[in-house]
């Protein structure tokens, strides 16, 4: 075939070499997984192979990257069909910078998981789950079409849901029921609302429905935004819709509860950026009352839930939650330094609540136990591991210098900039941070500094060593990005004015000239 002979909706041009590193981290999680399950009783090759194709990943994303901040947001359709009609990946800073940080805590989660697995459970599926799970998390977060954005959220589902079982213990399936529940509901609304959107734009291709929904019916464009608030909002466990996660990531593996606390609800909350404040802006002024109410109300309940919890993985659920807050006040203000503000949070949280929960699987395999009640005195037999779990308290509740205080700082700044409700929005953020030191500080001392209760020895499980290497090593790069965050608050802003002027982006997908 000849190029004159393609219709004029096809790409009649090569791909570029350069552009399919966009692609490449989808498909080599796709494969690694497919190859992961031929390897599932090859024991530590498995590990082996699948450290390998997560690092290949991870160097595909920062040369993606690198190309993103040199050339601005890119894109490649598949299949010859020309944007809209094709299916679209399309990432700017702020999704490529994502699925960098999935990719690295997905490493980290592997590393420290072989403390968890005795033989026996070395020839299941774990590999294969987790490379699943980082396909559609990286999918989801690259994306340019909001149909793919709930493929990849089905992915994501069938992978967590099957390593949440995985074990087969009825608390593991208790939490499976409360988890899957209220996950499929969700993705029920939301392809509810795509079914809305095609009907009233007959795109789905973000970039062109931000060039189309300004002439749509503006009062049916609210409903969709509406569901799609909804839908999101219970996948990022806002309020009032988040008393799932607590009740169900503490039931799985450490490991498995930290992969989740570091991705899962951080796809929501970027579904939330990517389609009310980027792609149905208009929508999202007319829903702002309600997006304030939602952050206030997550960031001011979070911290207590925490602060009333004894089971320690329970406690440290409400935490993550109180970062989605955060989250949700960005996009409440939607000025450009309340979107990078974020922005930045989120990829603070996926680094901090990776770490914490791993922090929280070795203090569980340390003292037996996983209620602080029955907990103490740890700090004499390992002062190292109360020094990282401090310091991720402090990160997570915005501590300077650690990473978690610059988003909050320009949460802070966004909220003063915006005025009116933006004060309320400032004393909700430093009401949080402080409820969030209290619970921090007060797992703290059950844990580590009063006296352990009669019968707890803190001696039930010693070793895991690749464990605290693991999480040693996530909690430096943790301390060196909040001692030096020029670039990622640089790399913020920029993000932040490409999501609210998205003229790049829609250049990028190559709509700029397309008539309406």
């Amino acid at each position: 075939m000849t190029e004159l002979d393609l219709p004029r909706a096809m790409i009649d041009t090569l791909t570029t070499a350069g552009a399919w590193v966009i692609v490449l981290p989808i498909v080599l999680a796709l494969m690694g997984g497919a190859l992961m399950l031929v390897l599932r009783q090859a024991g530590r090759l498995s590990l082996l192979v699948a450290l390998v194709v997560v690092g290949a990943i991870i160097a595909c994303e920062i040369a993606l990257l690198i190309r993103i901040a040199e050339v601005g947001p890119v894109s490649m359709t598949m299949g010859r069909w020309l944007p809209p009609f094709g299916i679209s990946l399309t990432a700017d800073l702020f999704s490529a910078a994502f699925a960098l940080a999935a990719s690295v805590v997905t490493f980290v989660v592997l590393v420290y998981a072989e403390i968890d697995r005795d033989t026996g459970d070395r020839n299941n599926n774990f590999h294969a789950l987790v490379l699943l799970l980082l396909a559609g998390v990286t999918g989801a977060f690259l994306t340019g079409d909001l149909f793919n954005l709930y493929v990849w959220f089905e992915v994501m589902l069938i992978a967590s849901f099957g390593l949440l079982v995985t074990g087969g213990s009825a608390a593991q399936m208790d939490g499976a029921v409360k988890y899957g529940f209220l996950n499929f509901l969700a993705t029920t609304l939301f392809l509810l609302s795509l079914g809305l959107l095609y009907g009233l734009l007959g795109t789905l291709n973000m970039a062109d429905i931000m060039r189309v929904a300004p002439m749509a019916n503006s009062a049916a464009m609210t409903g969709v935004a509406a569901l799609l608030l909804l839908a999101f909002g219970m996948k990022a466990a806002a309020f009032p819709l988040n008393a799932w996660l607590p009740a169900a990531y503490h039931t799985p593996p450490a490991a498995v509860s930290a992969l989740f606390a570091g991705l899962l609800t951080k796809v929501g909350a970027y579904a939330l950026l990517r389609a009310l404040v980027a792609v149905l802006p208009a929508s999202r002024d007319l829903l702002e009352p309600v997006l304030l109410i939602l952050a206030i109300g997550t960031l001011l309940t979070a911290p207590l839930g925490a602060i009333a919890e004894t089971n320690l993985r329970r406690g440290v659920g409400f935490l993550v939650i109180g970062g989605i807050g955060a989250v949700l006040a960005g996009l409440a203000l939607a000025n450009v330094s309340g979107v990078a503000g974020a922005g930045l949070y989120i990829f603070h949280a996926m680094l901090t609540m990776t770490a914490l929960y791993l922090v929280v699987g070795l203090v569980e395999r340390r003292t037996g136990a996983r209620d602080t009640r029955q907990m103490g005195g740890l700090y004499a037999a390992n002062s190292g591991l109360s020094i990282l779990f401090l310091v991720l308290i402090l990160a997570a509740a915005g501590v300077p210098p650690f990473l978690g205080f610059w988003p909050k700082l320009i949460l802070l700044e966004a909220g003063v900039e915006a005025g009116g409700w933006g004060a309320a929005v400032v004393g909700a953020l430093v009401i949080n941070a402080v409820l969030t030191l209290i619970a921090g500080a007060r797992l703290w001392s059950h844990i580590f500094w009063r006296n352990a209760p009669d019968g707890a020895s803190g001696q039930a499980g010693q070793g895991g060593a690749p464990g605290y290497v693991a999480v040693g090593a996530l909690t430096l790069a943790i301390v060196a990005a909040g001692l030096w965050p020029n670039p990622l608050i640089e790399g913020g802003q920029i993000a932040a004015g490409d999501i609210l002027d998205p003229a790049r982006y829609v250049s990028a997908v190559g709509l700029a000239e397309a008539q309406p």
